[in-house]
Parts: structure tokens; sequence; C-alpha cells
């Protein structure tokens, strides 16, 4: 079993970065919680003393005066450059201080060391001094990073060098000057970028997405060190203004509380997370919605859908054989019209029709395409698609199986409040929970994946109001429909209600069809209770039409689905052949 080396008083940490920001705010938390060494990196040289005229001046006007007035009395033009340098210069330096003041009170040892980690010699040089004084450098915090944000065509190969070779080459340099058998961790500092990339970033995305794929080689050859590397969002600190913090909650993106995300760090660092070697600590980056170009574009898609990837469909068996559920191939056409236009989100699809469902036997194709053709765009506020899921087969021959057609919006319209909301308990069904799928012929035939109704709260000839709980299944089994605006799941669970008030009522069963129009406002949650008030408005001997209703208590509406039409069947077809 592989030794774990907590963090002890004589534990030496080299920190590139690490006298100024945010890297510099986690060393001081993480001296705090174990006084320890520490060396930091940076590019600023440090001065013994200041200047003369900034001795205590500290308001930034009043400094930039007082650089104003000596840069006269010797002679020099006060350009705003040159004062904006002085002033740089005094702050950072006083920023170092600061920082080594604050992790020396809290009795821990700390250096500064003004070097690049990119230059291999002079780093090797001075660390291997710092060993002589501090001792051997058992941990690694890699904080150290230059931006360079442009568009890609705007990109110069000096732009992509500046940030890649902090990030990557200042990792191999470190690990360079460190016996690899002797470290016991190693922190990287990457960042959401690298995870999700992001618009004008390229850069500075691969760069850290090197950093992730690094963390996790060198803990396949190191298993006894402590590697992580942190995907960090946007923290709340003085490189994010207030302009900035508006337009990020704009793009539902939260910034990281410096307390808080300091304490994050330490907290990855325990012992009880040695195995974890990634982690993504904040929003998603949502890019902003970019204006719509006015011509009309076509995409086709290609897809191999196989029950390997897609463990959920196991989940879906009828007759004996998993099929992919119609919300499935829904939230196929929704999640690939949203990638094609980051900024914008599904507000409603119109006209969805089963026209031949997707059968896991050997009627099943070696491909699926998803044809998307663009049918209008509004004054770069929505885009809509006719989208058509087909497959040919070895013949030749062409088999429709999904159509619909799906409108993005810029800005989905307020969640609407349903009216007619009515949660009291009329005790007509008594079933609850995992009953509604082990009740004999006319049970759910949903598995794990599609559960659960808790329970019906009422039902009458006309309406049939559920609780529903949806436990979020992991990524893996979610397979290429993962859950993201759209959730198929949820959807799925929430139609199941009709079956439910079928079955009662009439004996039968049924199967989706048609739904003529669906909006979404909200995600529908996970792990918590939702409600479904499902509408009948038509009843035949082959069909059943209705309305469902997703709401929370007070009838905040997520999705409404008006107008579905269910194909009705008796219940034995559907049993295992």
């Amino acid at each position: 079993m592989t030794a774990i080396a907590p963090i002890r008083p004589s534990s030496v940490f080299v920190v590139s970065g690490g006298a100024k920001g945010i890297t510099a705010d986690c060393a001081i938390k993480l001296a705090q919680q174990q006084p320890c060494k520490f060396i930091l990196l940076g590019r600023s040289e440090l001065l013994e003393t200041e200047p003369d005229f900034a001795q205590n001046c500290f308001e930034e006007s009043a400094l930039k005066k007082c650089i104003m007035e000596n840069l006269l009395a010797q002679g020099e033009k006060p350009t705003p450059m040159n004062v904006q340098k002085i002033y740089n210069k005094i702050n950072s330096n006083r920023e170092i201080k600061k920082t080594l003041s604050s992790i020396q009170q809290t009795g821990a040892t700390a250096e500064y060391i003004s070097v690049d980690v990119t230059d291999t010699q002079v780093l090797q040089e001075k660390l291997a001094a710092a060993v002589n004084r501090l001792g051997t450098i058992t941990g690694i915090i890699h904080g150290a990073g230059n931006l360079a944000d442009k568009l890609i065509e705007k990109k110069t190969e000096q732009d992509f060098e500046k940030v890649y070779t902090a990030k990557v080459q200042g990792l191999e340099n470190l690990l360079n000057c460190v016996n690899a058998n002797q470290l016991e961790h190693l922190v990287l500092f990457s960042s959401v970028t690298g995870f999700y990339g992001n618009i004008g970033q390229t850069d500075y995305a691969v760069a850290n997405e090197i950093l992730n794929k690094s963390a996790h080689l060198i803990k396949q050859n190191y298993p006894a060190c402590h590697v992580v590397a942190i995907n960090w969002g946007a923290w709340d600190s003085g490189m994010v203004s207030s302009e900035l913090k508006k337009a990020f909650a704009e793009r539902g993106i939260e910034v990281i509380p410096v307390e808080a995300g300091t304490q994050m760090l330490v907290n990855e660092l325990h012992p009880t997370h040695h195995e974890t070697t990634q982690v993504v600590i904040g929003s998603p980056i949502i890019a902003p919605a970019v204006p719509l170009d006015s011509e009309l574009q076509n995409y086709r898609i290609s897809r191999c859908i196989t029950l390997e990837e897609n463990p959920f469909l196991y989940d879906h068996m009828i007759a004996g054989y998993p099929v992919l559920p119609a919300t499935c191939a829904m939230s196929w056409i929704i999640n690939a019209c949203e990638e094609l236009y980051p900024g914008y989100r599904c507000f409603v699809s119109k006209d969805f029709q089963v026209l031949k469902g997707i059968i896991f036997n050997e009627t099943l194709a070696k491909e699926y395409i998803l044809e998307l053709q663009e049918v209008s765009k509004t004054n770069s506020d929505s885009v809509e698609f006719q989208a058509t899921i087909l497959s040919n087969n070895p013949e030749g021959k062409t088999y429709y199986h999904f159509r619909a057609l799906t409108k993005l919006v810029r800005e989905i319209p307020a969640n609407p409040i349903y009216e007619s909301v009515n949660l009291a308990e009329d005790n007509i069904i008594t079933t609850i929970g995992e009953g509604f799928y082990k009740s004999g012929d006319s049970s759910l035939f949903h598995g794990p994946a599609f559960q659960q109704i808790r329970k019906v709260l009422n039902i009458s000839p006309e309406k049939i109001t559920v609780e529903c709980f949806w436990k979020q299944i992991t990524d893996q089994q979610q397979g290429q429909f993962p859950v993201k605006w759209h959730n198929p799941y949820t959807t799925d669970l929430s139609t199941q209600s009709l079956w439910i008030w079928l079955s009662h009522f009439h004996q039968q069963v049924c199967l989706p069809g048609k739904l003529t129009i669906s909006e979404q406002f909200a995600v529908t949650p996970c792990n918590e209770p939702f409600y479904v008030s499902c509408e009948i408005t038509g009843k035949t001997e082959t069909s059943v039409t209705a309305n469902f209703i997703l709401h929370n208590r007070q009838g905040k509406v997520y999705t409404r689905i008006l107008q579905a039409k269910a194909v009705v069947l008796p219940i034995e077809s559907l049993r295992q052949k």
C-alpha cells in the first residue's frame, strides 16, 4: 500500500507565481493550516528599501503624484507610461513583502526569489541555493502564468509562446529542479478554460489542458505523490472588475470568493483526496451569444450509437429489447443545435414526431444521421432548425426516425406560473416509489435511470398530478446523451404520469407519438422533488392527447409540453417476447 505523506513543519514548497495575487493568498492559507517552508518565485524584483519619495505614501493617486514630482525633479518627463511603470514596481514590491510577512506570521518560513521559471539555468542555480538554506523541496505549487487574450486569427507566435512557456516549460523546469522520488505534493494551477475552452484563449486552453494531462501522467509514474491539477474558475479578486462580474453574471458564471477558494486548495491537499488527480472548481465558461449570420446553413452530423457507450439503455427495455427514448432523440437535436450557436438555448421544440423508433436489435443501423436545416433567423435573437434523424440500410434504403422543429433564443423568457396547481392528496392511488415499477403487467417498464414517480397526489378523468424525484446518474451512464440544458431522463419521467392515468382508467398503456409544442424555461432539478401536472385533453381507442407541465410546489414552470399525442396499446403488447 502506498504511504501517504501529510504536510508537516519540515515540508518545503516551491511556489511559482506565489508572491502576489491568488497564488499568494493560497500560500498564506496553506501556511495558516500547517506552518512549513515556502520558496516563492516571481519575475518582479524585490527592493530592499523603497525610494524616499514613496515612504508612507499608499493611496494610488497620491503615490503617482509623488512619482511625477520625483521625475520632474530629476529632469525627466512624467509620461503616463513611465509613471505607471514605476508605480507598478513599487506596488509589486509592497505586495511581495506583505505576502512574506503574512506567511511568516503563521510561524512558517518564507523567502522570495526573483526568477523567470522559463529561464532553466538561472532557476536551477537559485533553487539549488535555496535548498541548501531550507532543505529538500518536497512540494511544488505551480501557479505562474501569462495571458494574451485575442481571437485566434489575431494571435501571433509570440503571444502563444508567452502563454504556453510559462505554464508548460515552467512546469518542466520546476520538475527538473527536484528529485521526483522525494516529491510529496504537486499542485498545478490549471483553469476551467483548459477543461471547457473559451473564446480568445486558445493558447491558454492548450497550456492548461497540458497541465491536466501532465498531472495524470505524473501520478501514474509517482503514485506516492499527491498530485492534483485544479481547474480554477474566475476568482473574486482585483483582476475581476465590477463590469466583468456583471458580464459573468449575465452568462451564468459565478466567481470564486477568495476565502472559499483558498480553503478549497487546503482541502484538496488533505490526505483523503490523495487519489483525486484533477478537480474543477468554478462554473463552466458559457460563451456569450454571437451575432447571427443572415445566411441559412445546413448541417449533417453522423453518430454511431451503441449499448456499450450508453448503459442507461438497459433501463429502457420494451418487449425484451433496449429502445432509444424519444426524449434522448430530442436531446441529441437540442444539444447539437446549441453547440452550433454558443450562448443560445433551446426554448421551443415543435411538431416532434416519432417516425420509426431506434431499437437495439438486428435492425440497429451502423450509424445515424442528424440533418439540421436552418429555416429562419430573427434579428440576432433566435434561430430555428428543421431537424431529422435518419439512417440508411446496407441496400441504401433510408429510414426516418425522428423529426422536429427546434428554436434557439438568446434570452429565455421568465418562468410562467401554472395557475392550476393542485398538490392535494386524494389517496385514490396508494402505490409509492418503486412500487410503480414492480406492480405486475401494468407497471412502468422503466429502470433506475428513468425513475421515479414518488407518488400520485391526485387523479381524475381529466388530470393526474404526480411528485417526481430523479436521482442523477453518472456521466458514464448518460453516455452520448448527457444532461445539459435539456434533461432527457426527467422529461421521460414526467410523461410516465400519462401511463399511470391510462392504466388506472382504461387498463391500457402508451408510447410517445407526437408533441405539438414544448417550451423550456429552466432546468428541471435533479436530486430533489419536482411536480408534473398532466392534463388529458383527448382520448380515442388508439390515441391519447395530454399536456405535461413540470413545475415546483409554487407552480413555477420548468417545462410545458402541450398537445402531446401518445399511441395507446394493450398491456400485453409490451411484454417480453
